[in-house]
């Protein structure tokens, strides 16, 4: 039987996510988490290796001779060093769109956080305030209406497009980031499509839903939040180290932007020195927009197809196509 590894698959399955169709697929090891100096011991007899975040770099991959393929339990593949894996013949498989709805629905809820801070007013009627107010009525921050303003997407793919449609419900106008390395819209695409610059100096909202790559790295920057407008929110729902983190952290003291609502950091779990932590006007929530038990569900069932498909020499939901020809 095929020897499968699953390198941290703790929080796919916690508990309510079994994994037995994946087992029915070969011998399989699942460990909750681990570490940088336990990877290769691990995963050193493995045929299909499966990853979430744990890194697995030219020098690991290239201790793995057993290895014939890995399937990552996410849509971003940045814990790969695709082009070592090419290199060694190693296709690598990922699991586009399983958490589409829940990563739309969370990016909404985090601009409505901003909007409306539910969370402070909750809090602010338990601690006893509005038993004390004087008004029938109060409020503890402005409160913002989304009709008739603009929201920029940075990454209009499945996720920016399903965000789009809620938004518009909502009575928000709709652009998107022209990125020069992402492919040509449809023709049926009536989206406007602008300049990163002109998106971030004229949106109300600017929504992030690119993956991390070279390119997009530190996307925004001291110099894009210095063109938001001071009305203006961030939202990131993508990936961390998209956002220049001290920058952000300067630009909301500066008052550069309202606000700004995350779901991830550059570096998870945060060290306790990230800026964003004591950030002004800043909603982080621990990187649990794709954690529905639905959107977890379909990872597990896409990744039985991924190991499937890795077993028999055609995989599918490939991410690396130029393995075979190295």
């Amino acid at each position: 039987m095929a020897r499968i590894v699953v390198l941290d698959g703790h929080t796919v399955n916690p508990g309510d996510n079994p994994w037995t169709a994946l087992a029915a697929l070969g011998e399989l090891q699942v460990y909750e988490r681990s570490a940088v100096s336990e990877t290769i011991e691990r995963a050193a007899r493995a045929e299909i290796l499966l990853t979430n975040k744990v890194l697995l770099d030219a020098g690991t991959l290239a201790q793995l001779p057993d290895l014939r393929g890995i399937s990552v339990l996410a849509t971003g593949v940045n814990a790969v060093d695709l082009a070592a894996a090419s290199a060694r013949g190693i296709p690598v498989c990922n699991v586009p769109s399983y958490s589409t709805a829940s990563v739309a629905q969370h990016s909404i809820a985090l601009l409505l956080e901003l909007c409306h801070r539910v969370g402070l007013h909750d809090a602010s009627v338990h601690a006893g305030e509005w038993q004390r107010s004087p008004d029938f009525s109060y409020w503890k921050s402005p409160l913002h209406e989304l009709e008739g303003k603009r929201l920029g997407i940075v990454g209009y793919g499945t996720i920016g497009r399903r965000v789009a449609l809620a938004a518009r419900a909502l009575g928000m106008e709709i652009c998107a980031a022209r990125l020069d390395h992402a492919a040509p819209p449809p023709a049926s695409d009536e989206v406007a499509r602008l300049a990163l610059d002109d998106l971030f100096r004229s949106c109300d909202v600017i929504s992030l839903h690119c993956p991390l790559t070279p390119e997009t790295k530190s996307l925004v920057s001291h110099a894009r939040l210095s063109l938001m407008k001071p009305s203006a929110f961030l939202i990131n729902t993508s990936r961390g180290a998209l956002i220049d983190e001290p920058a952000l952290a300067a630009a909301l003291a500066a008052g550069l932007l309202a606000g700004a609502a995350v779901d991830v950091l550059s570096s998870e779990p945060p060290s306790s020195e990230n800026p964003l932590l004591q950030a002004k006007n800043c909603v982080i929530t621990p990187h649990v927009a794709w954690t529905s038990l639905p959107a977890r569900r379909r990872l597990l069932e896409v990744t039985v197809e991924n190991v499937r498909g890795l077993l028999s020499g055609m995989p599918v939901h490939l991410v690396n196509p130029d393995y075979a020809s190295r």
